[in-house]
């Protein structure tokens, strides 16, 4: 077998691991994540599974930035053509509501559940969410900012709770989901939006 070969076959391996690790952890969260579970799941050894990535700290990492990357794919890129500002933001929110209503992670948002593991503890994956969480506000702070600079939404309009409340409304739309399998979920979110973003 060719280097190039087994280098490209070794790839994708990996994005197989990460692949599963991603949906495996949405359903049973990063803690879930063992060698052995994965292993049996994708037909592989232990110790060949485990020469991806040395750890499962680093395979939990692996897993977040993969997250992320399906995140920015289903929320920010879908929204990105529209103007900034306001309808920008109204976009975002409802690729965001489409995201969590589709279930594009079987259990649901993984960042969600990441949340209730890693809130309160220290380490890599608790940093790694921490900065993850900050690039999306940002990214929508930015938006509101830009909102309010075209007369989009109020003079004096609180980036920050707005961003705070939206937050508030995308996690109880992950938890009524998940936890109710409420088909009027979306909906609720969608008027909740609307209130926020009606100038």
């Amino acid at each position: 077998m060719s280097p190039r070969r087994s280098a490209a076959e070794a790839a994708r391996t990996r994005d197989r691991i990460i692949d599963r690790s991603v949906d495996l952890a949405s359903l049973e969260g990063l803690e879930g994540l063992t060698i052995g579970r994965l292993a049996a799941d994708l037909g592989l050894s232990k110790s060949g599974l485990l020469g991806h990535f040395g750890t499962k700290e680093a395979l939990q990492i692996a897993a977040l930035r993969r997250a992320a990357a399906v995140f920015n794919a289903e929320v920010w890129e879908p929204a990105a053509p529209a103007a900034p500002g306001l309808p920008r933001l109204r976009a975002v929110c409802a690729a965001w509501i489409s995201y969590l209503e589709r279930e594009v992670f079987p259990g649901g948002c993984l960042f969600v559940s990441a949340t209730f593991e890693y809130d309160g503890r220290g380490g890599p994956v608790h940093t790694l969410l921490k900065r993850q969480f900050h690039a999306w506000g940002e990214r929508l702070t930015a938006e509101i900012r830009a909102a309010v600079r075209d007369g989009g939404l109020p003079r004096g309009t609180d980036a920050a709770q707005l961003v705070f409340e939206l937050y508030g409304v995308m996690m109880s739309l992950n938890h009524t989901i998940q936890l109710n399998g409420d088909k009027a979920a979306a909906t609720r979110a969608h008027h909740a939006v609307s209130r926020l973003l009606t100038p």
